[in-house]
């Protein structure tokens, strides 16, 4: 496929993505937000089914929102139901993963020193690693553990933690990071698909009946909306990850991942609470402290790694504009030789060592990570890759 056509799918699918996440976590988000908010009406409300209410103002208009206990005394004629944001989100999503990291698979998806190296193999575990970690959550949902918040939270660390190792085991390691995060969110769009609507189905189908809803339905429907509550965050991070290979190109990136995701999922517990009147910026503060604590952390693992390496003899300049000439400016270039490639991905030109050397803070991390150079086309050997990332450090030294 012309390389030009898939760039205007790709930023046609990515678009359309980017806006549907929108809408899907907004109106999450507000519904959240909404039902921790609600409190006891005044008695008439109550005596009319009113569960709970409040009053907001948005837009230049005050705004009364109530939740009934169970149905109005006249149902509507006209009831929002919010699903497609969440389907169109999730669809979208899975035609990104087929336009860059399927049809590219060779670029994208496949890493050296990984258990795959075949583009067409890598494809089907990415298809398998995620269809198995949605039965694994489905799974979960239906144990004893459900019940039990803090056991339930720690199985999913651990499946989540597994999850990403395997991961940077199969894929490229920017690709791994994009698995992680696509798991979780088909746990997301799982829940509303398999959960979530059917229960609202069966709520609607029994009000109109005039029977009594099953309560342990809405309730497991609940449960399913919290979770994703508390995913949205993590999956935001992994969906932007590309943008940080200092991350994802680190030994240890996939138990990065990991610590930040709780981080950010624990920071969102604070605003949970917060809609229910309780405050706790403890939590906040925490949350921060753990991303600190992982940066630094991370931090001190490159620095002794780049301690151990201090003893290296100098390299010569013209060993590394050979092999920059070889390896990167095929692709890296005001006019790339590289099939596929119409422009320098990024806008970085790396045709000699001083645009390299310029280009260090993402340079060392891309080639520790074998994601550079991409799919690894040109055939850069282990020697190649550690020479130019010993002559980074010792630039800056």
């Amino acid at each position: 496929m012309d390389a030009l056509i898939i760039e205007w799918l790709n930023l046609a699918m990515r678009w359309f993505h980017v806006v549907a996440g929108i809408a899907w976590i907004g109106a999450s988000f507000y519904f959240i937000w909404l039902d921790l908010s609600l409190r006891t009406p005044p008695q008439w409300k109550l005596d009319q089914g009113v569960k709970g209410d409040l009053w907001a103002i948005h837009g230049g208009g005050i705004y009364e929102v109530a939740k009934y206990q169970l149905r109005p005394t006249t149902m509507p004629g006209t009831l929002h139901w919010f699903k497609w944001e969440a389907y169109s989100t999730w669809l979208s999503g899975t035609g990104l993963m087929i336009l860059l990291y399927y049809v590219q698979a060779q670029s994208y998806l496949v890493g050296p020193d990984r258990w795959l190296a075949d583009p067409v193999v890598a494809v089907v575990a990415s298809i398998g690693f995620i269809t198995v970690g949605q039965l694994l959550y489905e799974g979960l949902l239906r144990t004893a553990l459900v019940k039990r918040g803090l056991l339930f939270a720690a199985a999913l660390i651990v499946l989540l933690t597994l999850a990403s190792w395997l991961a940077h085991q199969l894929f490229a390691a920017r690709a791994a990071y994009l698995h992680v995060g696509a798991l979780m969110a088909t746990w997301m769009a799982g829940n509303v698909f398999w959960g979530i609507i059917p229960a609202q189905k069966k709520f609607i189908a029994a009000v109109e009946a005039e029977q009594q809803p099953d309560a342990s339905i809405a309730a497991f429907a609940k449960l399913r909306s919290t979770h994703n509550n508390y995913l949205t965050l993590p999956v935001i991070f992994c969906m932007i990850s590309n943008h940080y290979p200092f991350l994802y190109g680190h030994p240890l990136g996939w138990l990065a991942l990991i610590a930040v995701a709780g981080c950010l999922a624990w920071g969102r517990h604070f605003f949970n609470l917060k809609h229910q009147g309780i405050k706790r910026p403890a939590i906040l503060f925490s949350a921060a402290a753990g991303v600190i604590v992982v940066a630094v952390a991370m931090q001190l693992s490159t620095a002794a790694r780049s301690s151990s390496q201090a003893n290296v003899a100098a390299i010569d300049d013209s060993q590394v504009a050979h092999i920059v000439t070889q390896h990167c400016a095929n692709c890296h270039a005001a006019t790339p030789t590289q099939p596929g490639f119409t422009a320098a991905p990024g806008g970085i030109l790396l045709t000699s060592p001083t645009e390299l050397a310029l280009t260090a803070v993402r340079a060392t991390p891309a080639l520790q990570s074998g994601y550079m150079p991409l799919g690894n086309f040109s055939g850069m050997t282990t020697d190649e890759r550690d020479v130019l990332i010993a002559w980074l450090q010792q630039q800056g030294r």
